[in-house]
C-alpha cells in the first residue's frame, strides 16, 4: 500500500474518532461522574445544578421550563451566576430562596434580582445589619419584588414536583439555623437541601419524614452538621457538598466523610467534581459535571 493511501486511511480513522467522541460529550451534557442507570433525558426531566461557586451554595433547579433558585453565592458570583444562567435560556425564575442571612448564600442574591423575574421570594424573617444583606433588600425594592418568609409545612409546585419546608428558623443568635430547609419530591425521587443547619435542627426536623435520595449536605460538611442518627433517619444514597478548595474552615470535615462512607453514601463534592448536575426522569438519577465559570 501506498504511503499516500495510509495516510488518508489514518485520517479517516481520526476523523472517525473525533465523531464519537465529540457525540459522547453532546449528550451527556459533561463529563459522566459515575455509572447512569439511564442516559435518556428531555426538556421534562428534572435537573438540579449544584454551582461550583466555592466556599458558597448555589442551587438551581429547572423542570421542563420552569426554574427554582436555592441561594446565590457569594458576592463575588453575582455577575457569574447571572451570565451563566442567561446563557442557558433562563429570563425568570418562579422560587428564589436565600435559605439565611449569610454571605456566602445570598452574596450575589443582589444580581439575581436585578436580573431575572422573579415570581417568589423567601428568606428567614431575620433582619441583620449588613452590608450584604441591605443590598439584598434594595434590590427587591427596585425590582419591586415581594420578601416573603415561608412557614413550616408549606408546599410549593415546580411542574410536577413539590417543594416542601421542612424548617425554617428565627434564632438571630445563630444564622446558621434559621436556615431555611427544603425538600424537593419529584415521583419516585426525593431531594433534600439542607443550607447551613446544625445539629439542632436536624434533631428537630428528624421527628417527620426525611428520607430522601440525594441530600444536599449541610454547612459544607462542617463537624456540626450531619450527625450519624440524622444521616441514618434521611438515607439517603448520594451526598453533595458545596465547598471551596482548600478553604480555611477545613470544610468538609473528616468525620462527616468517614460518617457518610461508612454508611456506603456516593460523595460528591464541587471542590473536586466542579459543577455538579442531576437529572433524573422521577425514577432514574443521573449525575454529570459540567463546566460554568461560575466559581469566581
Amino acid at each position: 500500500m501506498k504511503d499516500s493511501n495510509r495516510i488518508k486511511i489514518f485520517n479517516s480513522i481520526l476523523i472517525i474518532l473525533a465523531l464519537i467522541f465529540a457525540s459522547f460529550l453532546y449528550y451527556n451534557d459533561g463529563i459522566s461522574l459515575g455509572n447512569y442507570k439511564n442516559n435518556n433525558s428531555n426538556n421534562e426531566n428534572l435537573s438540579i445544578y449544584f454551582m461550583d461557586v466555592g466556599q458558597a451554595d448555589s442551587i438551581m433547579i429547572k423542570l421542563g421550563n420552569e426554574y427554582a433558585l436555592i441561594d446565590a453565592g457569594n458576592n463575588a458570583d453575582g455577575n457569574l451566576l447571572v451570565d451563566y444562567f442567561k446563557s442557558i435560556g433562563i429570563n425568570k425564575f418562579e422560587y428564589v430562596f436565600g435559605t439565611h442571612a449569610h454571605e456566602d448564600h445570598i452574596g450575589g442574591m443582589d444580581d439575581i434580582i436585578n436580573n431575572f423575574e422573579i415570581d417568589n421570594f423567601y428568606m428567614p424573617d431575620v433582619i441583620t445589619t449588613t452590608k450584604t444583606f441591605e443590598d439584598v433588600l434594595d434590590a427587591l425594592d427596585a425590582q419591586n419584588v415581594e420578601f416573603d418568609t415561608p412557614k413550616i409545612g408549606d408546599t410549593f409546585t415546580l411542574g410536577d414536583a413539590k417543594i416542601n419546608i421542612l424548617y425554617v428558623g428565627t434564632d438571630k443568635s445563630d444564622l446558621n439555623n434559621t436556615s431555611i430547609v427544603l425538600r424537593l419530591d419529584y415521583k419516585d425521587t426525593s431531594y433534600l437541601f439542607m443550607g447551613d443547619a446544625t445539629s439542632v435542627v436536624e434533631q428537630e426536623i428528624s421527628k417527620d419524614n426525611i428520607e430522601a435520595d440525594v441530600i444536599k449536605i449541610g454547612h459544607h460538611g462542617s463537624q456540626y452538621s450531619s450527625t450519624e442518627s440524622f444521616i441514618q433517619k434521611v438515607n439517603p444514597t448520594y451526598a453533595v457538598i458545596s465547598v471551596g478548595k482548600n478553604n480555611s474552615y477545613n470544610h468538609p470535615s473528616d468525620t462527616i466523610i468517614k460518617r457518610l462512607t461508612d454508611n456506603n453514601i456516593k460523595i460528591y463534592r464541587t471542590d473536586i467534581d466542579g459543577t455538579i448536575k442531576i437529572d433524573s426522569d422521577g425514577n432514574y438519577i443521573n449525575f454529570t459535571t459540567i463546566i460554568t465559570n461560575t466559581n469566581g
